[in-house]
Formats: structure tokens, sequence, C-alpha cells
């Protein structure tokens, strides 16, 4: 049988995740009091108060790959084959660490695929990619569904400030610039696998309802838009996109995960994300 082995960057509850067999590997927080593993050593409640009290910004780093090989030897052991399901890396070295550790075994029965992409949309594709593997979908044939579905995600994020970007490195300076000068809300979006501005708008309210229509219309026509929205302390924010989504789509119960903690040391609190999968191959 093949096994998807994920980590937390796709957002989704860790429970649910093991519940439905799938392996999960943390990222590594590095405060300056020490480093914590965000599956079962730091909760969210506890990362925001040490980061909002923190003067210097945590670093943030991916699962060793000696945490990889036990999962690899086990999963081999039982005679089963693994795809690791990774987010882009252009921003997280999971899939360098992922592909380090596959290479001491130097099998073919160890897959591993960069979806260019992170958060909520991965989260997507480890879920879908774990139906395929239940429905009996091979290796070759299932690198090839999850490569092909992660050309067609569609992702965008309202931050409230541009700061954490920018320290981490993750945007560019000439959209802080502007952002600062002209208090324009960014809309941004992951393009190439790298988090990307998309629009600028005046005020929050304004950016919160153009990224309900660009999400509506990417979703529009698709019978399976695998539509969900993350955030990280704005469940209210969260909340008020799901309602306005479904009312528009005619759907129900689109999923709120909670952004974990490496995405939001480079992102910042109060982010809101929501993604979806286009019919055909995205353009942004």
């Amino acid at each position: 049988m093949i096994k998807i082995i994920a980590d937390t960057t796709c957002g989704i509850p860790i429970t649910k995740l093991q519940d439905a067999g799938i392996e999960v590997l943390p990222q590594i927080i590095n405060f300056q009091d020490g480093s914590y593993r965000d599956d079962n050593e730091i909760d969210t409640a506890t990362f925001l108060k040490k980061l909002r009290a923190s003067k210097v910004l945590p670093k943030t780093a991916a699962p060793p790959h000696a945490l990889y090989t036990p999962i690899y030897q086990k999963l081999l052991d039982e005679g089963h084959s693994a795809l690791v399901i990774t987010p882009s890396a252009e921003v997280s070295g999971t899939y360098r660490s992922a592909l380090i550790a596959a290479k001491e075994f130097d099998t073919d029965r160890i897959q591993i695929v960069d979806t260019r992409t992170i958060a909520g949309g991965l989260g997507s594709i480890v879920l879908q990619a774990q139906k395929w593997a239940n429905e009996g979908v091979g290796m070759e044939e299932l690198v090839n569904k999850v490569q092909e579905m992660s050309k067609r995600h569609y992702a965008f994020f309202i931050v409230p400030t541009l700061d954490y970007l920018l320290k981490g490195g993750r945007i560019g300076g000439a959209a802080k610039l502007i952002g600062t000068l002209l208090k324009i809300i960014p809309i941004l979006t992951v393009k190439d696998g790298k988090v990307e501005p998309f629009e600028k708008v005046r005020t929050l309210r304004q950016a919160k309802k153009r990224f309900i229509d660009l999400i509506v219309e990417a979703c529009k026509d698709n019978p399976e838009p695998h539509l969900s929205i993350s955030h990280c302390d704005n469940l209210r924010g969260a909340k008020e996109l799901k309602h306005a989504v479904e009312k528009r789509l005619g759907v129900k119960n689109i999923p709120i995960y909670l952004v974990p903690p490496a995405i939001v040391v480079h992102a910042g609190p109060e982010l809101l994300t929501m993604s979806c999968f286009t019919v055909e191959e995205k353009q942004v």
C-alpha cells in the first residue's frame, strides 16, 4: 500500500491526518530561548504569546532529514511504499530534507513531490492523495495526479502588515515600501512556488471583498473546487469569508483550518487565506 507523508505546513489538524493514516512531520520554530517542534512541543496560543513578546523574529527550520529516516524504514519494512507531499521548495527546506533521507534507501518505493504551494491548498492535496491511495491508485499515476492537482491550485492571502514577510525575506522590499507609504492592503498569492503580491487595495474591507470575488471566479463551474479557508488568530474573519463564499457559490461546509506556526512566523498574526482548485491549470 502507498502511505502518504505530510508535514505541519499543510495546516490540517494533526489528529485528522493521523486518523487518516497519514504520517506527519513537524516544522521547527527557533526562538532565542530554544527550539520547538510545532507538532507536540508548542501550541498556537503559546506560540503567538511568545511571538508577540519576542524582540527578535524567530526563525523556522524544515524537519531534519533524520526525522524522515525511521518513518521510511518502518514503512518499507512493513511492505509499503511512501509518497511524501511537501510545501514549495522555494519557501521551505522540507522537500530537500525528505530527498536527502530518501537517498539513504536507494529505492523507487519512496517518491517525493514538491507541490509548489503551502497551507490550506497543500492540505487539500494531501487529503486527496490519501483518498486516491485508498482507492488503489498506483504510485506513478498517484504522483502524476498530485502534480496535476498542484498546478491547478489558486490561493490568496491577506496580511495586516508586511513586516513579518519582509523580515523573513519572503517578499520584496518594494511591496513593503508602497504599503507603508500609501497605507495599501496587499492581496498576496503563490506564483511559481513563491509568495508574491497580486493586488493592492485601499482598505481591509475592500481587500476582503476582492478576496471573495477572486475565489468565486476561480471556483465557478468546478464541481470539485476543494475550497478551504485558513487563519491565525482571526476566526471571526475566517467565518465571515466562509459565509460569503458559501452564499455566492451555493456550497456548504467549507473547512476552516488554523495556519501553523511555521507560516505565521513569516506572515504574522491575523492572517487570512483562501484556496481552491480550478478546472484547468491556473493562470495567475
